[in-house]
């Protein structure tokens, strides 16, 4: 599977974190607009920048001159990270990495949360916001996992239901959606785990610290 990091410029990650997913194969590093100063300050090298340039530093465009492909796209009718994401689906990468995703401002995050979604079924994104794993999934899960993992799971559209196998707290044929009945804070009981998913998609959250040690990611 061809991988790849999307760094956005919201909340920076750590550089153990970053280290981390080079060596599990992310290795090839898109930085979308202002996501290139938080790459210079972490000492990372992009292979690309990406962005109308409305928020990475003119030093730091030059600093990345000769080392990284620099791709200037002014139209406003996608995100920074949209078009980084539109850069690796055409560059056949399958699965992204997103980080820097979440912040300070709530309407930049909500976006951001929403593109997992609205990039479905062209390329899987997998967000990671410092101790939170975020992925979006349909149909049926099966997930590899441990006994006592903390798994909070959300369902999108009011009509989604969801039956759990594996799960400590049961759920059968549920109505599990953002705003009415949620799953926060479920736990696995073994190794294995599955989720049956109806009428939509839906959101699964991890502790990132939790699948590193537990070499799930």
């Amino acid at each position: 599977m061809k991988k790849c990091i999307i760094l956005a410029n919201g909340r920076p990650p750590e550089k153990a974190a970053v280290k981390f997913l080079y060596e599990k194969g992310y290795n090839y590093l898109i930085c979308a607009d202002g996501g290139a100063d938080a790459a210079l300050k972490l000492k990372l090298n992009p292979n690309v920048i990406i962005g109308d340039f409305d928020s990475v530093l003119p030093d730091t465009i030059k600093r990345f001159m000769d080392s990284a492909e620099i791709i200037q796209i002014k139209r406003q009718s996608d995100t920074d990270v949209e078009k980084a994401l539109k850069f690796a689906i055409k560059n056949g990468f399958e699965q992204a990495v997103l980080l820097g995703a979440t912040g300070d401002r709530l309407d930049h995050s909500f976006c951001n949360l929403g593109i997992v979604f609205k990039y479905f079924g062209k390329i899987e994104i997998i967000l990671v916001s410092e101790q939170s794993v975020l992925t979006a999934h349909e149909k049926s899960v099966e997930i590899n996992s441990f006994s006592g993992e903390t798994i909070s799971f959300y369902g999108v559209a009011e009509n989604t239901k969801v039956t759990t196998k594996g799960f400590k707290y049961k759920l059968a044929d549920a109505n599990i959606f953002f705003g009415g009945r949620e799953s926060t804070s479920n736990i696995t009981t073994g190794k294995k785990a599955r989720l049956e998913i109806k009428g939509g998609k839906i959101i699964l959250i991890r502790n990132f610290t939790a699948l590193k040690e537990h070499d799930l990611f």
